[in-house]
């Protein structure tokens, strides 16, 4: 998966001790032994000579030169929101130098860090809420987590299950950082199903907005929303008709309850459905569902 990316003795190492079908990040930090992440564990990775892999500038240059193709400029755009996105749905976090102008950020440069983090397509993970969110219609809802714990998997395979009922609806996917279908020329790199038209790399105002007038969706699915600046594409969309499924970072819906706006949308009866996920079980762990009161109606059993 990374071998294309990665130095070829780190590449070695990885594959030596660990499978990419379990490994969830990778992070390589300047100077700093490179941690390999399995579930909520964490490992140094080791050479051949058993001795712990450590980043140098060079490891993090030749890493960053390879995932750009060595054009930085290519991919500015990407790299001042401190991501790039790989095929298979790869996200490379990166952390380093910012540069900016006026307060606008110009680039970032001198990286110091850089998080890989691996999406694993888990069938049927949705499948316990799937009830709880369809009935005669889909419900709008909103899927809560902290980061790493599955948000963007299940929305992954909620709308393959949406695919595999054969529910008749056209689905608009806003995929803003490339994760949920990992386009590549125009093919997505991960099975959705049927029924999917998708919008990749644009802000969601532009894919909300644009995919209404022109796409005719019945349901807009899109991944880690911003209550201070995608409530309006968000409600604007409802009031059209257009069902809406979308994930939020947080740690549970208490945390939620902190956040600027998460009352309006409340009040506005925006979202029907609010679904915590955890990694108690393993990434994706349903913990619980609330409806639009915030009554629970589905909580696991602990």
């Amino acid at each position: 998966m990374l071998k294309d990316y990665l130095e070829p003795n780190i590449y070695s190492a990885i594959t030596k001790s660990f499978s990419f079908s379990t490994i969830t990040e990778i992070r390589m930090r300047m100077n700093e032994k490179l941690i390999v992440v399995i579930g909520n564990k964490k490992y140094y990775l080791k050479d051949d000579n058993n001795e712990f892999i450590i980043v140098n500038k060079s490891t993090i240059d030749n890493f960053v030169a390879r995932i750009s193709e060595n054009s930085l400029y290519a991919f500015n755009d990407n790299i001042i929101n401190g991501f790039l996105t790989l095929p298979k749905g790869v996200r490379v976090g990166l952390s380093g130098k910012v540069v900016s102008d006026n307060d606008k950020i110009i680039t970032i440069k001198d990286f110091q860090s850089s998080k890989i983090r691996i999406p694993h397509v888990l069938k049927n993970c949705s499948f316990p809420a799937y009830e709880y969110l369809i009935d005669d219609e889909i419900k709008n809802t909103l899927i809560i987590s902290p980061p790493g714990c599955g948000k963007t998997t299940f929305l992954r395979d909620f709308i393959y299950q949406i695919n595999e009922h054969n529910l008749p609806v056209n689905i608009l996917i806003a995929d803003e950082r490339n994760e949920i279908a990992s386009v590549v020329s125009g093919e997505p790199n991960i099975d959705l199903g049927g029924f999917c038209d998708i919008y990749t790399n644009c802000t969601k105002k532009f894919a909300f907005k644009n995919g209404i007038r022109s796409m005719n969706p019945d349901i807009i699915i899109t991944d880690e929303i911003d209550l201070d600046n995608d409530i309006n594409s968000i409600l604007e969309a409802i009031n059209s008709g257009v069902k809406v499924v979308a994930t939020i970072h947080a740690k549970d819906l208490k945390d939620l309850r902190r956040k600027p706006n998460f009352d309006y949308i409340l009040n506005e009866k925006m979202f029907s459905r609010f679904v915590v996920l955890s990694k108690d079980d393993g990434v994706g762990t349903l913990n619980n569902i609330y409806d639009e009161k915030l009554n629970c109606i589905y909580c696991r059993c602990v």
